[in-house]
């Protein structure tokens, strides 16, 4: 069997993970920053270059071969850090400082009290191998169920086990697990891991854009401000409750909320104070609703709200608890009132369109009532006249 060069295969590992450190810092730089982590991972991958290069050079400098252990278990801890940072957990420097820690006490005293290479290799290994355990505990507590989450964690698992092998042997007699030697298991160890470092690094990514993806598509269905849904994620969510709504014959009801008198509000508050407003009733409405309805910003101070599965009298209970809500007074922002109109749908052929005419018909009817009120539409009928204006529609089909 022919064995490779150990330092040819120290030198690519080296030259991939420098070329990996640019990507992951790039993305650092141009992924949103709610994708966390990737800076840690970038500085991971320059350590690693820097303990393989110190180790390169150490000859027979135990002083360097300390330092270049030191170095790469920096890097493998920063992975750590990274990951525990991804998921948006506390990161773990405790650890990260006591496992150096070790392995400087460990390999200081089995190099100059008491030289044992077998040791020192045992020693770092169960020192790594319980970062990586650690890691992996994080990706299957936390990671969703995809496959970015499964390749990634396996990859964790992988690199793991080639470690603790590597520990396990070195207390074996008969294995040399010397990687500057010029055996076989040097050669596949070294071709191993230059190749896990790549991949890990690969898997890292994976998970990142499968994050970047997700926050993408919430961007593109969620208003900015408030964010609860927007035209966009309404309509698709709608699409979806009106498909279980055909299939089970059930019915929707849906709520137009409108703030009243919004405009004398930016002119006295100014238009900072006319958002805090509608973050208010967003946040309002979304806390009063039950967690299967869904709640959209619809554009300026309109709001709706779809209720699946709900009748008009359920329906109701909820619209006079969203009023009961807005009439509290909110410390620090100021005070507000909505109009509100109730359009139940029990007709699976109505469209969507159709039943947000007579959910804003009816919110018109309340704001002509008076406002701070709510008003039910009735029941979908023929299709509306074009041509004639909503509000007129709305005055002369008011419930009063």
């Amino acid at each position: 069997m022919i064995s490779l060069d150990p330092n040819t295969m120290m030198v690519m590992a080296t030259l991939m993970a420098g070329a990996m450190s640019v990507v992951l810092y790039s993305a650092h730089l141009n992924f949103p920053k709610e994708i966390k982590g990737l800076r840690d991972w970038a500085a991971a991958l320059v350590l690693l270059v820097a303990g393989v290069g110190i180790f390169a050079l150490h000859g027979n400098s135990n002083i360097l071969l300390l330092a270049a252990n030191v170095v790469m278990t920096w890097g493998l801890g920063l992975m750590l850090i990274g990951t525990e940072k991804f998921y948006r957990l506390r990161p773990s420097w405790r650890l990260f400082h006591i496992t150096w820690l070790c392995i400087v006490i460990g390999l200081a005293y089995w190099l100059w009290i008491k030289p044992s290479f077998a040791t020192r290799v045992a020693i770092s290994s169960v020192l790594v191998f319980i970062l990586h355990a650690r890691a992996i505990y994080i990706i299957c507590k936390n990671g969703e169920r995809h496959f970015s989450t499964g390749f990634f964690g396996s990859l964790m698992l992988i690199e793991s086990l080639l470690v603790i092998t590597r520990g396990i042997l070195a207390l074996s007699s008969d294995a040399d697990v010397n990687l500057m030697g010029a055996g076989r298991f040097a050669s596949l160890y070294l071709a191993a891991a230059q190749f896990m470092t790549l991949m890990m690094t690969v898997g890292f990514m994976t998970v990142c854009t499968r994050r970047l993806q997700i926050l993408l598509e919430r961007r593109s269905t969620l208003d900015p401000l408030t964010q609860i849904l927007n035209r966009r994620g309404f309509a698709e969510i709608y699409a979806k409750e009106h498909a279980m709504m055909r299939r089970q014959g059930s019915t929707m009801t849906l709520l137009n909320i409108d703030v009243d008198h919004f405009k004398k509000i930016n002119d006295t508050y100014g238009h900072a104070g006319g958002d805090q407003v509608l973050i208010g009733v967003a946040d309002t409405i979304a806390k009063a609703v039950r967690i299967s309805d869904h709640v959209a910003r619809f554009g300026g101070e309109e709001f709706l709200v779809l209720l699946p599965d709900t009748g008009l009298a359920p329906a109701l209970q909820i619209t006079e608890r969203i009023q009961t809500a807005m009439r509290k007074p909110r410390p620090g922002r100021p005070g507000c009132t909505v109009s509100m109109g109730v359009a139940c749908q029990t007709d699976p052929d109505e469209s969507l369109d159709r039943l947000l005419i007579r959910a804003d018909q009816a919110m018109y009817c309340a704001k002509q009532n008076g406002r701070n009120r709510y008003e039910i539409a009735p029941q979908s009928g023929s299709e509306p006249t074009f041509g004639h204006s909503i509000e007129r529609d709305a005055m002369s089909e008011c419930r009063l």
